[in-house]
């Protein structure tokens, strides 16, 4: 199985993990496993402190057979409190462990409202992390979380700004309220896959969900997706039974 997100053949149904303790993830990896999910997203941030080490780390790896795993160490939930260094010295023991994709916050060490600072030392900081964790056999993905509707030629721009910055896959969230929106978000969708040069992941919030679901047969390089609805799951990442129809059986 190759474990990369840039070098893959098609777009990876990528099956979100947001627990709080290890033996809650087994069984959902087991089961999506079973199901043919294609990688594992892990929000390492939700992930109680206790078990915040190589050990767990490696352990449900393993788990996943060798399927690539995308991981986050946001500032929230469980990492409230810690430092943007703190948090990617995280990033660099969860890519030493076996992560195959490890994402950078595009505010990381300056916070930004659009989450993509534009000050010089933190993007020196930014650059001196990626290159750690290119190190470390990582690949990088660099996420920009800005959750409004956002102009085509703004959203390119960011995205440009992030490959610049050295990551291998551009993450950008914006939004979508009505269709309208939801339709421009999927043209934008177009526009980075013929512009940009890069694997990236263009993903919008709100009252629309259409983007989400077919964001993959327009050039997202995956789609984020979950095995089951439950207390920490995202309402807004669709099933992976969902992605999988879309893949595997619908012609577009």
């Amino acid at each position: 199985m190759n474990k990369s997100f840039v070098n893959c053949k098609k777009p990876l149904n990528t099956v979100m993990l947001l627990i709080e303790n290890p033996e809650d993830a087994l069984g959902t990896i087991r089961n999506a496993n079973c199901q043919g999910a294609d990688a594992y997203g892990w929000q390492v941030e939700f992930l109680k402190r206790e078990y915040q080490n190589p050990d767990t780390y490696k352990k449900l790896f393993s788990e996943m057979n060798g399927r690539p795993c995308y991981v986050t160490n946001y500032r929230f939930a469980q990492n409230t409190g810690k430092t943007d260094e703190e948090l990617a010295a995280g990033l660099i023991t969860l890519a030493e462990s076996g992560a195959t994709l490890c994402d950078v916050m595009g505010d990381a060490f300056c916070r930004h409202p659009e989450e993509l600072t534009d000050n010089a030392d933190a993007i020196k900081k930014q650059m001196e992390l990626i290159d750690e964790l290119h190190s470390k056999g990582a690949e990088v993905i660099m996420s920009s979380h800005i959750r409004k509707f956002t102009s085509a030629e703004y959203v390119l721009a960011m995205a440009r700004e992030q490959k610049r910055r050295g990551a291998d896959i551009i993450k950008l969230v914006t939004g979508a309220d009505d269709m309208q929106q939801q339709i421009e978000n999927l043209r934008i969708t177009d526009l980075l896959k013929r512009e940009l040069g890069a694997p990236f992941l263009f993903l919008s919030v709100g009252k629309c969900s259409l983007h989400r679901r077919l964001g993959t047969t327009l050039g997202c390089c995956m789609s984020l997706c979950v095995y089951q609805h439950d207390r920490l799951s995202a309402s807004v990442q669709p099933l992976l039974s969902t992605m999988k129809t879309i893949s595997n059986d619908i012609d577009f």
